[in-house]
């Protein structure tokens, strides 16, 4: 990657072999593991200092021109490789592309402090009942709340907003202008900046005199290895917890909530909003721009498409997709039926 100012730290030279341990990747027999690389790069832009890697079809005609020292690719593809470019051969390349950016570019992980701050800044603001673990990074113009506790390692960055008696574990970086209320939020958490947590869930008494307001009272709670998107907001509960599992991921922009449950290890993509009280369990996934309304179930392994308009529940391990939303197989069929009426009509005008 060339640029006139680059933002992480240029490793130092990685020889193959490390790479191939790293990763579990196969390599020929006769090649020179003692190469090294320092840096990354697409195919089509690597140099001859870089690795390269393949996950996608789509892209296996740059194979032949890449320059890159090696490229992680799968058995499929290996052969079209030049003989320049050492072969990585494992079963999926995108994964071992992410271990080996991790150890390259560690700082990368994780937004860091973004003033170089070193413990706590002097115009931050921490309340004297605050209680922070040794090893806290707190920047410039953070508040934090009376009773609030956060673990050691963690960053709270420019500006962000801790509330009275949030609790946030260890090593967790919650980004600059985030503001978290009425949370519990567990180890090595990401949120990033302007994230709103546990904010009022949108519940009123609508009437014809008026619409009433109603008290939430319920809270956030953020499991371990959960990463927050940008600019996403998730409410606090109303009477319940709302809750985000374990290792779940979720893009920016995002609106969760009242009340929903996220299981372990869901996927939630840009824009998808998720209406009260619904419930998404283990590796659920939805799309872009993805809308569900309340009360709903998505089993385990479900996906709902970008786009969707959700209205009922989802069982366990189908896939989902249109407005309103049907399963894929549904979906397709009916499309398949109105491209055939329309070119038998446009037959007879004809």
């Amino acid at each position: 990657m060339s640029s006139t100012t680059f933002f992480f730290r240029q490793p130092d030279p990685v020889p193959l072999a490390d790479i191939a341990v790293w990763t579990g990747a196969q390599t020929p027999p006769d090649a020179d593991l003692a190469r090294t690389v320092d840096g990354v790069g697409p195919l089509s832009d690597a140099g001859p200092r870089s690795l390269a890697f393949l996950d996608n079809a789509r892209y296996a005609d740059t194979l032949a021109t890449t320059v890159a020292a090696a490229c992680l690719v799968t058995q499929r593809f290996a052969s079209r490789l030049p003989a320049t470019t050492v072969p990585l051969v494992c079963a999926e390349p995108y994964r071992a592309f992410a271990i080996v950016l991790a150890r390259m570019y560690p700082a990368a992980l994780r937004p860091a402090s973004v003033f170089g701050t070193v413990g706590r800044s002097p115009s931050a603001l921490v309340h004297a009942e605050a209680r922070l673990e040794a090893d806290v990074t707190v920047d410039p113009g953070a508040v934090i709340g009376p009773g609030a506790e956060i673990g050691s390692g963690s960053v709270i960055g420019a500006n962000a907003v801790i509330g009275p008696n949030v609790k946030i574990g260890r090593d967790c970086s919650i980004g600059p202008h985030a503001t978290l209320v009425h949370a519990l939020v567990g180890n090595r958490v990401i949120l990033h900046a302007g994230v709103r947590i546990g904010q009022d869930g949108f519940g009123f008494a609508l009437g014809g005199r008026g619409h009433a307001k109603v008290a939430q009272i319920g809270r956030v709670v953020i499991q371990d290895d959960v990463e927050v998107g940008a600019n996403t907001t998730i409410d606090r509960g109303s009477v319940r917890d709302t809750v985000i599992g374990e290792g779940t991921k979720i893009d920016n922009l995002v609106q969760i909530a009242h009340n929903v449950v996220i299981g372990r290890h869901c996927v939630i993509v840009s824009q998808t909003g998720i209406s009260g009280s619904t419930t998404l369990g283990d590796f659920a996934m939805t799309g872009g721009q993805a809308g569900l309304t309340g009360h709903l179930t998505i089993g385990t392994g479900a996906q709902v498409g970008a786009k969707a308009g959700l209205m009922s529940d989802v069982p366990a391990g189908e896939r989902w997709a249109g407005s309103p939303a049907q399963p894929v197989r549904d979906l397709f069929r009916q499309e398949a039926y109105i491209r055939r009426l329309v070119r038998r009509d446009s037959k007879r005008e004809s």
